[in-house]
């Protein structure tokens, strides 16, 4: 029963509300639209992670609901997935493995407008992964980050705190196009790196971590952030002070904050559907059984969505990371992902290149400080079976392919191949400002042609009827007038 909660509480929420209630309070996006968490100056559309940014087309999947000048917001995921890593390795110390497991997570969101100028905000995001996956995460080749037992992790990707994000923020807006705030986070997510995976619209439907996440992302949960930042217009600056440690095995607990990292990021949001950032930061000691190691991180990233109309959008990201730890090699890292959705359909694809020390993936036959070359694409679908209550549930697939150089073959075999299924409860996209408005100004303008057309129409009628008689009657006074 514990496994089920997760998804379970998606579709409570509007339960728990009362139909009738959750109905009246339910507001479209017209009403939300400038109401972001973050700033009086910015719409909803553009909060992504921590104090990330997002595209302004990108849709949002979620409730909200509100009272009096408080509003409120709930959304979150579930992946009740079989997944299946190097499939066709069938030696008997093959990396990979199998399992039934369930990714989740879920986050709520309370926001006051105080005034014109001043706005507060709570937000929470919590997961079970520790149940549902077992403390020592899923399968998942040639990923490596945190520990088990004391153990770094190989080949599988760490399960997530319960509480992963509990922050404060408070902005000041003296005009519309200055906005200054103060984000607390315990856990949060500092000013490094573009908005992490599961917040990204292009990553939506992938269960899967990057790869190349502890060299991107990685801190999107950590305990202890305080973070100050400046907004003017689409622009804008702010830096962080945080605990560099991972979170501890114990993922139910709340870590000592110990604030020794740094880290500063400048983002710009181009036009509606353009989203850049660059970032740096230090990271203190992040992995426990590593002492004395710091990694300084610097990425570059660009997030682009395109919102055709209410059915049909495509989400894409480019991202950098680059890794340099103390007293070793740097390490990069790329990342390419795209999700297209067309009528509650959704294709997806991800398209890694990073790069691993022989000791992250606990190869002892080179020196540890070898640096392997791995790359990862996958390819998925997922598709709506029913809405209730405004909650839908998908079915999707995906597998990925390993493309890997020769003396890895030995270890990994000579193309590892994975796959899983998966069923889905997600709330439902909710309706769009932006596009909204384009759609109404294309169907006025198309009804305005429609109008016209047969004016014009009869127009070009009357021309022609007029050339032809022209024509005839230059013609009878030819023949009359030879």
């Amino acid at each position: 029963m514990k496994k089920l909660i997760s998804s379970f509480l998606l579709s409570l929420i509007p339960l728990t509300l009362g139909e009738a209630t959750f109905a009246e309070e339910m507001h479209d996006h017209n009403a939300m639209h400038n109401n972001s968490s973050f700033s009086l100056n910015s719409p909803m559309q553009r909060d992504g992670s921590g104090t990330g940014w997002l595209p302004d087309s990108s849709p949002m999947y979620m409730y909200m609901w509100q009272k009096d000048s408080w509003g409120f917001m709930a959304h979150g995921s579930a992946f009740f997935r079989y997944n299946n890593q190097n499939i066709l390795n069938t030696s008997a110390d093959k990396r990979g493995g199998s399992n039934f497991d369930i990714p989740d997570w879920l986050m709520f969101s309370v926001h006051n407008k105080i005034n014109d100028k001043n706005l507060i905000s709570f937000r929470s995001m919590l997961s079970l992964d520790q149940l549902t996956m077992g403390g020592a995460g899923y399968p998942l080749l040639f990923q490596s980050g945190e520990t088990w037992k004391g153990k770094e992790l190989v080949d599988k990707q760490h399960p997530h705190d319960l509480f992963s994000e509990l922050s404060l923020t408070y902005s000041f807006a003296p005009d519309k196009n200055n906005n200054f705030f103060v984000y607390l986070g315990l856990p949060g997510e500092p000013a490094l790196g573009p908005t992490a995976f599961m917040h990204r619209l292009s990553a939506f439907n992938n269960p899967n971590a990057p790869l190349s996440h502890h060299l991107q992302d990685s801190t999107h949960i950590v305990f202890g952030v305080a973070t100050l930042g400046y907004q003017y217009q689409n622009i804008k600056i702010d830096g962080s002070f945080f605990s560099g440690r991972e979170p501890d095995e114990n993922r139910f607990n709340i870590d000592l904050p110990k604030f020794d990292s740094y880290s500063a990021r400048a983002t710009v949001n181009i036009g509606s559907d353009f989203n850049l950032q660059a970032s740096y930061g230090f990271i203190k000691e992040p992995e426990p059984v590593h002492p004395g190691i710091d990694v300084q991180r610097t990425t570059l990233s660009v997030l682009h969505n395109k919102m055709f109309d209410q059915n049909t959008n495509l989400a894409s990201a480019f991202v950098i990371g680059i890794n340099m730890p103390t007293g070793h090699v740097a390490q990069s890292s790329v990342l390419i992902e795209s999700e297209l959705e067309f009528y509650k359909n959704f294709l997806y694809l991800r398209g890694e290149y990073l790069q691993r020390r022989a000791e992250e993936l606990a190869i002892t036959s080179v020196n540890l400080e070898h640096l392997f070359n791995a790359f990862a694409l996958t390819f998925g679908g997922s598709k709506t079976l029913f809405s209730f209550n405004k909650l839908d549930l998908n079915l999707g697939a995906q597998v990925t392919v390993n493309p890997i150089q020769k003396d890895l073959q030995d270890i990994y075999g000579n193309i590892p191949f994975s796959a899983q299924v998966f069923l889905r409860p997600f709330p439902e996209k909710m309706l769009h400002e932006n596009n909204k408005i384009q759609e109404e100004n294309m169907n006025h303008h198309m009804h305005e042609q429609k109008k016209e057309k047969p004016e014009h129409h009869h127009q070009m009628k009357h021309e022609t009827k007029s050339e032809t008689i022209s024509l005839i009657g230059a013609d009878s006074i030819e023949e009359a007038c030879p």
